[in-house]
């Protein structure tokens, strides 16, 4: 009678052990989802630092123009009606076709993110192209 008591204990510790061991797993995967759906918004249009990545979340918009006052991470495109719009990127991350470019040159410039004369331009250029 005695063993049997002892094995009723040993197998209803077990079973409660393993009951808590699988419930901690599943806290550990809901912490690791979360973790997830935050990393999830990356692709959902923001960065690592939670702020919107402006490739990811805006549509492509191309202006053509004469570029001028080209710098190391910026320059002026000026459209067929005179309006100049600043274009500014991170210096070292030049736009595809960017350095084949001088000034004077018609181009094309592909970029997300809205254009506006008197406000700065917070998008991304991808591409200045002849």
């Amino acid at each position: 009678m005695k063993k049997k008591n002892l094995v009723i204990a040993v197998i209803t510790v077990l079973m409660m052990t393993a009951g808590c061991t699988a419930q901690g797993k599943n806290e550990t995967t809901s912490a690791a989802t979360a973790g997830t759906e935050v990393s999830g918004a990356e692709t959902a249009g923001e960065t690592e630092t939670g702020e919107p990545d402006q490739a990811q979340s805006e549509k492509e918009s191309v202006i053509t123009g004469i570029i001028s006052d080209i710098k190391s991470f910026m320059f002026v495109i000026t459209d067929k009606e005179g309006h100049e719009y600043v274009l500014s990127f991170d210096q070292g991350k030049e736009p595809k076709g960017f350095s084949s470019v001088k000034d004077g040159d018609r181009v094309t410039v592909t970029y997300t993110g809205e254009l506006d004369e008197t406000e700065a331009f917070t998008g991304t250029v991808i591409s200045v192209e002849k």
